[in-house]
């Protein structure tokens, strides 16, 4: 029983080793074992290197039949090997295999940090995440997700693209963890958990004041519940506002006055059906909006908007800024050929 004894001990003394530690080991022993087995029989394997392929099928428990042992010496080092170097094999497989149910593990509970980069971090679990999700697959099906929430299970596991941190959004530690510095940009939805909406808006702009001070080149869009706490996110330099209830409110009241109103609205606001609202480069020649207008109108396009001023198709005789951004209702295929992408 001893020789068992001090086997199982060895067993458990290894289970409890570093990888690193282990994967050392096994080259050691392996390296050992080759030059042993060609030692005790030079003639049947001629070079070290078959004596190290031997040791290698005859530890994974393969054996060609190409080379074997024919002497004494030579079959009591098989039997070694088969109790000790099978055993050993098996231990490493069994480390590699818990490796990658620990990271599975570690996923699923969102403790592992996120180490890509112009990635799109949503923050706030709840179903407008969950639609913004497939809205950015839609624009970029290689586009990299990250969710930052308090739960403590991702809450799209099935969804490979998607990463999930879990801890408080406010906390510097879950921003740098889910990569803040090196996002292309982040969206804080309103947590809905909250009952207090005044207490809602205080929570996201606590996540939008982190992220300022972690990473202010982050372009960050935040949800808030009520129009009068729109000051309060200015002051921290957020870059786009969505009123939670009044695009609801608005699009609602649309739809009774002006039938298929609304539906044109909700076309332009989701990429998945119909046209959508592009960002076009401003092209030299152009010396006026007008000669922007007829040249995107040439091409299936049609000027929206110069950033957020739509007043622009009233104005076509002035000149076009030199740091303009133009925006066009277009289709997928006529952006494409806009651009060039």
């Amino acid at each position: 029983m001893r020789p068992l004894h001090f086997f199982l001990r060895l067993s458990a003394r290894m289970m409890r080793m570093r990888k690193t530690t282990i994967g050392l080991i096994i080259v050691i022993f392996v390296t050992v074992s080759a030059t042993i087995a060609y030692l005790l029989e030079p003639s049947t394997f001629h070079s070290w290197f078959n004596a190290l392929y031997w040791v290698m099928t005859t530890m994974a428990t393969v054996g060609y039949g190409d080379f074997f042992a024919a002497t004494v010496a030579g079959k009591i080092f098989t039997l070694f090997l088969y109790i000790f170097g099978i055993g050993l094999l098996s231990l490493v497989i069994g480390k590699i295999i818990d490796s990658i149910a620990g990271i599975q593990r570690q996923r699923e509970a969102g403790t592992l940090n996120f180490h890509g980069g112009n990635h799109v971090i949503l923050i706030n679990w709840s179903r407008k995440a969950r639609s913004a999700i497939d809205e950015i697959l839609t624009y970029d099906p290689k586009a990299q997700i990250v969710i930052v929430d308090e739960t403590d299970r991702h809450p799209a596991l099935q969804m490979h693209q998607v990463h999930f941190v879990s801890g408080d959004p406010s906390s510097a530690e879950t921003l740098i963890k889910a990569g803040i510095e090196r996002a292309r940009a982040a969206i804080i939805f309103a947590d809905t958990r909250i009952e207090e909406t005044s207490l809602t808006d205080g929570k996201s702009l606590l996540i939008a004041s982190s992220i300022e001070r972690i990473a202010p080149e982050v372009h960050t869009t935040v949800e808030i519940m009520h129009e009068k706490h729109i000051q309060n996110f200015r002051f921290v330099q957020v870059n786009e506002f969505v009123l939670s209830h009044d695009a609801i409110s608005s699009l609602a009241v649309r739809a009774a006055l002006q039938e298929g109103n609304s539906a044109v609205i909700s076309q332009l606001i989701s990429r998945e059906h119909g046209d959508d609202i592009y960002e076009v480069p401003c092209n030299p020649a152009w010396k006026t909006y007008g000669e922007a207008f007829q040249a995107l109108l040439g091409q299936g396009a049609t000027l929206l908007a110069d950033r957020n001023d739509m007043s622009i198709n009233r104005r076509l005789s002035e000149s076009i800024p030199a740091d303009a951004r133009l925006y066009v209702v277009a289709d997928e295929a006529t952006y494409r050929r806009i651009t060039g992408k």
